[in-house]
């Protein structure tokens, strides 16, 4: 059995404000247990609804060296299992007491997802989970695979640990200046070069992730062939153009748990594959009936 950990900032039904979060919730659950032991890592809000955080089951805490000064810093670990799936929680409550997943200061949003970074890989052996895949979603879980390569990569419990970095929207790269970079990261000059993490003179936490992440995935296929260009890069079009033998686009699917035509009492017509065109139909002409602002421009 092979095991696979997710790795994100928010996943339903604890935290959310994106599509990130449902695919984070509901694609752990259907992939084949007999042959993956499929587990997922997230920060420990104090904003998660009381409903889960009253019963996650605490494991234990350690102290894991931190920044260029290797500060002595607090790494709690909780428990939940939900829908069959076991979730960890990274517990700081000076990182992560907050009334909101983000902040508005992108600065102490880096720091922040730096040291969750980091303590997702200073627990797995704490925890004797041995992961064969590390799926990392979006900037907030980008440094992984550069901690894999850099702090841990003589460590022997990862000597068979591979990557995935899953582009969800390329706009947002954890971007800000080096010397912040190295004083949180304590990483070496060296990793701070056009050719790894160093972006337009700072430092981008994304293009690390890029760089040193085994595959490359996003949301579409459409989307990875079109975020190798200049349009839609976002600046980075050159380096997924370098990595596009690694690059591959996979469309996001559905969860009909949560979303299932057939008996969603929030569209005004039912439908199943045999009958949605007419049915789309009639739910189009009654939406726009009850906004008829949206029929009458084009959108821009």
């Amino acid at each position: 059995m092979k095991n696979i950990l997710f790795a994100a900032s928010e996943c339903v039904p604890f935290i959310k404000t994106g599509g990130l979060a449902d695919v984070c919730g509901a694609l752990p659950r259907y992939i084949n247990k007999e042959e993956f032991d499929v587990r997922v890592i997230l920060p420990y809000y104090t904003c998660i609804p009381a409903k889960f955080r009253d019963n996650f089951k605490y494991i234990t805490h350690f102290y894991m060296d931190y920044g260029m000064h290797n500060e002595r810093v607090h790494v709690g670990i909780m428990e939940y299992e939900y829908n069959g799936i076991k979730f960890y929680f990274v517990d700081n409550e000076y990182y992560f007491k907050c009334d909101s997943p983000y902040s508005s200061d992108l600065k102490w949003d880096i720091e922040r997802f730096t040291f969750f970074c980091k303590a997702v890989l200073a627990i797995m052996p704490v925890i004797n989970f041995r992961p064969d895949i590390i799926h990392c979603h979006d900037w907030q879980a980008s440094l992984i695979p550069v901690f894999l390569h850099s702090t841990f990569a003589t460590n022997p419990f990862f000597s068979g640990t591979k990557s995935i970095m899953t582009i969800h929207n390329l706009k947002f790269q954890g971007v800000w200046d080096i010397e912040t970079f190295q004083f949180n990261t304590g990483l070496p000059d060296y990793m701070f070069t056009p050719d790894k993490l160093e972006f337009k003179k700072d430092a981008n936490m994304l293009k690390g992730g890029l760089v040193y992440a085994d595959y490359i995935t996003t949301v579409s296929e459409t989307y990875a062939e079109e975020i190798k260009y200049p349009f839609y890069g976002e600046q980075l079009d050159g380096l997924l153009r370098a990595r596009s033998a690694s690059l591959r686009g996979i469309v996001n699917g559905i969860d009909y748990d949560v979303y299932n035509p057939a008996d969603d009492s929030q569209i005004f017509a039912k439908y199943t594959s045999k009958n949605f065109k007419k049915q789309k139909a009639v739910n189009k002409k009654k939406l726009q009936a009850e906004q008829p602002l949206l029929h009458r421009y084009p959108r821009t």
